[in-house]
């Protein structure tokens, strides 16, 4: 395989990764670009790599850099931005993982805590109650954990894996 297909191929398969994270497929083919570049890429140098529009390569990079996974570079004497995604895998899934805390876990737990001062004593609501309590209580240890993990270094994390 040589170095165009192995990119194109990375490009795609973190794209599809990328649902998994809660992105879209063209925020996640970007990123995998930034990885792998070498230098600080233009927004046009995207747009012609991936044969993406300059709406959603700039749309995709602004919620890259919201993410804290992409940075925005200056160079003296140009007017185009550049960008570029750090190296460090660890802190990667850090700063992923720290986000989707923000945007997913500390929603849910803030809703769960509003919906379990209700009113009432009958069975539909005992059960309502209880399954809300359940929620809350299992969404507070992931939080727990997810908390742990962003202010660990890599040695808890692997500690903690080998103990699995």
């Amino acid at each position: 395989m040589d170095y165009q297909e192995a990119k194109h191929k990375y490009i795609q398969a973190w794209g599809t990764l990328g649902s998994s994270w809660g992105i879209n497929k063209a925020m996640a083919q970007i990123h995998a670009l930034l990885l792998i570049s070498t230098e600080p890429r233009s927004a046009e140098e995207v747009m012609d790599e991936l044969q993406m529009s300059r709406g959603n390569v700039n749309m995709n990079l602004r919620a890259l850099m919201d993410w804290g996974i992409v940075q925005k570079e200056h160079r003296i004497g140009e007017r185009k931005e550049f960008f570029f995604a750090g190296k460090d895998i660890w802190e990667l899934a850090r700063q992923v993982s720290k986000e989707r805390r923000r945007r997913e876990i500390e929603p849910i737990i803030k809703v769960l805590n509003q919906v379990q001062d209700i009113d009432g004593n009958d069975e539909k609501i005992k059960e309502f109650k209880k399954v809300t309590s359940d929620l809350k209580d299992f969404s507070l240890k992931v939080d727990g954990v997810l908390d742990k993990f962003t202010k660990a270094d890599q040695n808890w994390f692997y500690k903690l894996l080998m103990k699995m």
